[in-house]
């Protein structure tokens, strides 16, 4: 393990049936207005809004809601939550939902004291808050992001045709997140396996980077194992609370920043797939999975040993009697087989995308150096051309 580093994560995680109870001791911690964020409103419907509300009141809290966040949170969105935000003095945002709805609280938090265009200054320019940070819990409904325990935001600009990532530091970590995993039994199939996929993109692109020996990458592999795993039981039953229970675990692992420490990571499928997001408003773990398999087999050349090793530890892959590169793409068509059964979509057609956009993905597309092979635009056009 070559690389130096400092890990912090001050979140504070209260994970298993009934975490919900937890809630009441940590809304004494902060002051009384709190503006509660959830997306469109399924959390109505099976009985979590009321059961979150029941608690703020049952403490005396001011609320104000914040709703309709969608599940790319674009631009216009942040602005209206900022000036809601200020309007009721938020001491504390607490956002009930998944992903898009943390990342998008987080936003707000590090926006309502700025006296600069958000968009600009975090997303544009990656600058670091200088301001006073507001204070954001999650309760989780959804799991992929890992959002709830890291400093992730993405959002969206349809404008510019852009979606952006943006990873604050420490201070704007969730202070607290509460995770029960039959709060996701209720999830939609499609969103329920597009989030899984999130998740094991999240772990190889910190996977697959690197060619030193380091402890993240057999922290990698054990989470990767775990998901695959997990994943076909959940979508054979839902409400599977051993399998859900270890996916929303993993999910948590694998972006709350530890394995990415001591070793460069990649990133570049998350630039291709938030590309085809900002054109389409596709959901996110669906572009991933549409553009991976091209992608990875346009790298693989470049990281041959790692793809190997992945193909062996995560995939059972016997190597004898075959080249690297048989035991490589033997490991890339059982991730393909797995996606495939999972239900993925695993093209970006299905996903809205036309040839003729092509040229206008690419120029959305943000260029990573941290992994094998840094892409040309033309590499870029290629693998989103054999992704249609």
């Amino acid at each position: 393990m070559l690389g130096n580093f400092t890990y912090c994560n001050p979140t504070k995680l209260y994970f298993g049936k009934g975490a919900i109870a937890n809630l009441k001791t940590e809304l004494e911690k902060f002051g009384k207005n709190v503006m509660l964020v959830y997306g469109g409103g399924s959390i109505k419907k099976n009985g979590i809004y009321d059961q979150v509300i029941g608690i703020l009141k049952e403490c005396g809290k001011n609320v104000t809601e914040d709703a309709g966040v969608m599940p790319n949170p674009t631009t216009e969105k942040l602005y209206e939550g900022i000036a809601r935000a200020r309007a009721c003095k938020a001491d504390l945002i607490l956002a009930v939902g998944g992903g898009s709805v943390c990342d998008y609280s987080k936003a707000v938090s590090a926006s309502v004291h700025c006296d600069e265009d958000p968009w600009e200054k975090y997303f544009l320019r990656f600058e670091e808050p200088t301001c006073k940070i507001i204070p954001v819990a999650c309760v989780l409904t959804m799991v992929g992001t890992g959002s709830e325990m890291n400093g992730g935001s993405v959002i969206t600009n349809h404008a510019q045709k852009l979606k952006i990532g943006k990873v604050f530091g420490e201070e704007v970590f969730p202070k607290f997140s509460i995770l029960d995993p039959e709060y996701t039994f209720t999830l939609p199939r499609y969103q329920m396996i597009a989030g899984f996929y999130d998740i094991m993109s999240h772990i190889l692109e910190q996977y697959f980077s690197g060619t030193d020996d380091n402890t993240s990458d057999y922290l990698s592999e054990g989470l990767l194992r775990s998901l695959i795993h997990s994943a076909p039981i959940a979508v054979k039953n839902p409400t599977d609370y051993e399998a859900r229970s270890n996916i929303m675990w993993t999910a948590t692992w694998a972006l709350n920043t530890l394995v990415a420490m001591g070793k460069t990571t990649d990133w570049e499928v998350h630039m291709l797939g938030q590309a085809v997001g900002a054109h389409t408003d596709a959901t996110h773990g669906m572009t991933l999975a549409a553009v991976s398999m091209a992608y990875y087999r346009h790298i693989l050349p470049y990281g041959l040993a790692k793809f190997k090793r992945y193909a062996i530890n995560v995939w059972g892959v016997d190597p004898a009697g075959k080249t690297d590169e048989e035991v490589a793409n033997e490991g890339l068509a059982a991730m393909e087989t797995w996606m495939k059964d999972l239900g993925l979509v695993m093209n970006l057609t299905e996903l809205g995308v036309k040839e003729e956009m092509l040229d206008g993905l690419v120029k959305s597309t943000l260029v990573m150096d941290g992994g094998y092979k840094i892409l040309t635009p033309e590499e870029i056009r290629a693998i989103f051309k054999e992704s249609l």
